[in-house]
């Protein structure tokens, strides 16, 4: 290895593999990203687009153009299927890329429990593919509905939207979905809008668990003054595409499931040598070194990181990020001939999320533990602002989000697909 650079294989470009693969970019290695799509996506502004907020641009940035000045640095757009230690090589669906050092940044994908129906006819929100989705299938139903005029149950049906999951991702979207059919209300003339109804499904008994209670309980507040039908302690059992079924029997008539209710490990990582945790993440050693496999390391999603703490470190960007810097100090000591590796702890920053416009929860602050409202709101679009990618993305999100703020406006309420 003294007579060459190192390979330095990354896979996935989250936002893990990204942070990765700027700071490999500064050292005397060679870099190789792969991704099956080529754009970094920025996944907690996805229920923006499938809301008409923002538009598909908005939230992705190609992958090559965050390294054009980095000579060093290859993407390679392909789908992971495993790694064979010991010929050193990621397996993918377009060929071998050999390795010395090899990080796991793959992310997660939609936990469905199990459930086949439910993950046949609800709507998953992992993807940008699955965002825009939703967004023509919840502008299709109002389309439709204002098109029946015979059957009143199926019109009740199209016009009822359920989200299911009391994490971010559901306060999220169902907030955003209400604002969105405020906007309709005043284009569809005919339509009875006292049948639209959004519905919050939570199995446990309160919203966002990462914040105080006291945030939990203002969050279901301002969710029930916006119209949302929180549903505390309601466990799905199938979904046929026109009721979901809960596991009392009881029955709720739509067909509009739109499911994030928990998240996986995309599956790849079974293949990769080691072993996997709840939820199919693989299991990483304090050093964030796949356990049993030699020079693999996973961060992020699909890592699966349980010491000194009572459960493994939750999917969020924060985690992936501060994992990202102690995976490259310890695959460059590596590199360097050094064995002893730094160990990782991870700094709870806190947790916030967005119930609307101007409306948001933000938990451990250094101002204030508990911040509610505009301030809270501001604090969010910050944060969210300075992880986006690119000054232009920067600019016009922010002028979006202004001009949503004062109007309400919701431009991308555009249908990209047709139905018959």
């Amino acid at each position: 290895m003294a007579d060459k650079q190192p390979r330095i294989v990354i896979v996935g470009a989250g936002f893990g593999g990204i942070a990765l693969a700027k700071q490999f970019a500064r050292e005397d290695v060679q870099v190789t990203i792969i991704d099956r799509h080529n754009f970094h996506l920025f996944q907690p502004l996805l229920y923006q687009v499938s809301t008409a907020i923002l538009s598909e641009d908005e939230i992705a940035y190609p992958i090559r153009t965050f390294f054009r000045d980095n000579a060093n640095v290859e993407f390679f757009m392909a789908k992971a299927q495993g790694v064979d230690a010991e010929r050193h090589v990621v397996l993918t669906d377009h060929g071998e890329v050999p390795y010395d050092y090899v990080i796991l940044a793959a992310g997660a994908t939609t936990n469905f429990f199990g459930m086949e129906n439910v993950e046949k006819h609800s709507f998953g929100m992992k993807t940008l593919a699955e965002a825009t989705h939703i967004r023509n299938h919840v502008l299709h139903m109002f389309e439709r509905a204002n098109k029946e005029l015979v059957d009143a149950e199926e019109r009740k049906r199209m016009l009822t939207f359920v989200v299911v999951g009391g994490g971010a991702t559901g306060i999220e979207e169902a907030g955003a979905l209400t604002e969105l059919i405020q906007v309709l209300q005043k284009e569809f003339h005919h339509l009875d809008f006292s049948q639209v109804s959004v519905h919050l499904l939570e199995a446990m008994d309160t919203v966002l668990p990462m914040v105080s209670p006291n945030l939990q309980k203002h969050t279901i507040e301002v969710l029930k003054k916006k119209g949302v039908h929180v549903h505390l302690q309601a466990q799905v059992a199938d979904y046929d595409g026109k009721a979901i079924t809960f596991k009392d029997g009881t029955q709720l008539q739509t067909r509009t499931v739109i499911w994030a209710a928990g998240i996986k490990a995309v599956p790849f990582v079974a293949n990769c040598g080691g072993q996997t945790g709840r939820g199919g993440r693989i299991i990483v050693d304090e050093q964030l070194r796949v356990e049993g496999v030699k020079d693999v390391f996973a961060i992020g999603d699909c890592a699966y990181f349980q010491h000194g703490t009572p459960r493994a470190l939750p999917t969020v960007a924060p985690v992936a990020t501060q994992e990202a810097k102690v995976a490259f100090r310890n695959v460059m000591k590596l590199v360097h001939g050094q064995q002893e590796l730094e160990a990782f702890h991870y700094k709870d920053l806190g947790s916030m999320a967005t119930i609307g416009r101007g409306e948001a929860v933000v938990n451990k602050t250094k101002i204030n533990p508990e911040l509610t409202g505009f301030i809270a709101w501001c604090a969010w679009m910050f944060v969210h602002l300075l992880r986006l990618a690119g000054a232009h993305t920067n600019v016009t999100v922010a002028m979006k989000w202004c001009w949503n703020l004062f109007s309400g406006t919701r431009l991308g309420r555009i249908i990209t697909n047709i139905q018959d």
